[in-house]
Parts: structure tokens; sequence; C-alpha cells
């Protein structure tokens, strides 16, 4: 792929939302593989129909549609049907991402993903942008935000890839420590940046 293509990541919490929103008010094309990882189970399609066959009908609502929550408890008690799942859907997502990479139109395009590290996609990309936050930030900001406890909240950070290791991996590093208007900043100056980079791809 020709064209510069920027990964967005973070810890929960951080702020991975704020920072991609901005930047795709700046006219750059967004790839969020959260989104593709719904779409990809979506009702009528072949991912929902292979999940229903294995788990059965109570997975779905009466729609048709996935219930998130219950699949999330099955695999979550069981290491086999979480081997099972991410077989079937972290190919389905990955070639998602790459037709939506390739069809956008932007001067630069932004995969933000929070597992982008963790299921290497960071292979997708020219640069890795880590939105920062220290753990006690993410909890108070999950918790705010989601209405969950701070042990739910602990598990997700432990299941993700600690702090240090995603630092370490980035080439920028935003902190999102302050308000929305440092974050700003700091976005505007590697946004420039990037213009530059992309321009020499």
């Amino acid at each position: 792929m020709s064209r510069f293509i920027l990964g967005l990541t973070g810890g929960i919490g951080s702020g991975k939302s704020a920072a991609s929103n901005y930047i795709a008010e700046q006219g750059i094309a967004i790839v969020d593989a959260d989104v593709i990882a719904r779409d990809v189970v979506a009702p009528g399609t072949e991912g929902l129909a292979e999940i229903i066959a294995h788990f059965g009908d109570e997975v779905v609502d009466a729609s048709g549609a996935l219930i998130r929550s219950k699949l999330r408890q099955r695999v979550f008690e069981n290491p086999d049907d979480k081997a099972w799942i991410n077989q079937l859907l972290h190919p389905l997502i990955r070639e998602q991402i790459i037709a939506q990479l390739e069809q956008a139109q932007s001067a630069y395009v932004v995969l933000v993903a929070p597992l982008l590290l963790e299921n290497g996609l960071d292979a997708l990309c020219d640069r890795v942008l880590v939105i920062d936050v220290d753990e006690d930030t993410q909890l108070a900001r999950t918790q705010q935000r989601d209405s969950v406890s701070k042990q739910q909240v602990e598990a997700i950070i432990a299941a993700q890839i600690d702090r240090p290791t995603r630092l370490k991996k980035a080439d920028d590093v935003v902190s999102n420590q302050g308000d929305l208007r440092d974050l700003y900043q700091q976005l505007d100056r590697l946004h420039a940046h990037y213009l530059e980079l992309a321009a020499q791809k």
C-alpha cells in the first residue's frame, strides 16, 4: 500500500476516540477496528452465522442481533471458545481493515485499534501514535464513562499490553493527562508532520 498509514492506539480510557475524532475533523479518513469488529458479526453476516452454529441461539436476541455480553461471558469462561472466536474473527476483521485502508481518499489514513500492537496490526502502519495516560486516569475515566467497577477496569487494563511496552513500540506519544485543548495542540503539530511524511511517500 503506497498510502501513509498511521496506527493510533492507547489503553482503555486514554482518549483514543477524542484524538481520532479530532483528526477526522481535519479531513483525514479513519478506519476503526472496533466498528469493523461489530460489522463482521452484524445480522446476516457469515461471521454471525458461524457464531450461532458454534454457540447456539442463546447468543442472539429476538431480532437476530448478537448479544455481546453473553458471548463475552462464554468466551471469558472458556479458553477454547476464546481461541475459536479469535480464529474466526481476526481474519475477517483484518480483511475489512485492509479493504478500508485501500479505499481511503485522504492525504493519509488513520487505523484506530485498541489492540493494534497486541494483534500485530502495527505491521500495516508506517508510524504508531500512542495516546498515553497513567493508570489512575484510565481507571477514573473508564469508571465514569462506562459506569463499571474498578475491578472490571483493572481486568481490562491487565488484558492489554502493559504501558512501558506500548510506549516503547510508539513512534509518537501524545500525553492526554490535560484538557482537550492541550490534546488538540499536540495533535495539530503531529498532523502537520504526518502531512509532510505522506507527501514524501
